[in-house]
C-alpha cells in the first residue's frame, strides 16, 4: 500500500511541475501586428510615420531593375520618394482587414514577432483636366521585422509593381 501511495505522489509533483507555454512570441506578434496595421493606414491615408522604423530600418526594393537593393528608410531621398508616390497616386487595401501572419526566425524556425500579410491593393492615378482617372488592383504580400524596441528594422514588398506602373501610366 505504501508503494501505491508514493507512486501516487510522485505522479502528482511530477504533473504539477508542468510549466506554462511560452507565449511571448505570440503577445510580440500580436503587439507588432498593430504597429503594421498602422503603416499599411498611414500610407492609406498618405500620412506615412517614420517614428515606427528604427533609426537604421531598411526597405528592401524588391522592384524589377532597382538600381539598388536596399534603402535607408529614413533617409531624405526615401522620404522624398515615399512624398512624390504617394501625391500622384491613391492606395486603398481591398483586403480589409489584411490576413496578417507569424513570421518566423530563418535560422530557427521558431515565431519570432514579425509579420508577414497578404492583401490586394487599389491603385490609382487620378483624374486631370485631360484625363480620366485610371485604377488597377496588385496582390502584395509584405513582411516586417522588429528591433528589441518594437521598431521596424527590415521590410519587404512583393507585388508586379512595374507591371502596374506600366499600366497606369
Amino acid at each position: 500500500m505504501k508503494t501505491i501511495f508514493s507512486i501516487f505522489l510522485i505522479a502528482i509533483l511530477l504533473t504539477s511541475c508542468k510549466t506554462e507555454p511560452d507565449n511571448s512570441a505570440q503577445e510580440l506578434f500580436a503587439k507588432n501586428s498593430e504597429i503594421v496595421l498602422k503603416d499599411i493606414s498611414n500610407w492609406e491615408n498618405e500620412t506615412p510615420d517614420y517614428s515606427i522604423f528604427a533609426e537604421n530600418a531598411i526597405g528592401l526594393s524588391t522592384v524589377f531593375g532597382a538600381k539598388v537593393d536596399t534603402v535607408l528608410v529614413h533617409s531624405e531621398e526615401s522620404k522624398a520618394n515615399d512624398k512624390a508616390f504617394l501625391s500622384r497616386f491613391d492606395f486603398k487595401l481591398l483586403t480589409s482587414p489584411p490576413q496578417l501572419l507569424p513570421g518566423v526566425n530563418p535560422d530557427t524556425k521558431q515565431p519570432d514577432g514579425s509579420v508577414r500579410y497578404y492583401g490586394i491593393w487599389q491603385v490609382t492615378l487620378p483624374a486631370t483636366d485631360s484625363t480620366e482617372a485610371k485604377s488597377g488592383e496588385i496582390k502584395m504580400y509584405s513582411s516586417y521585422d522588429f528591433d528589441e524596441n518594437g521598431k521596424i528594422i527590415y521590410t519587404q514588398s512583393y507585388g508586379d509593381f512595374s507591371c502596374l506602373m506600366r499600366y497606369l501610366n
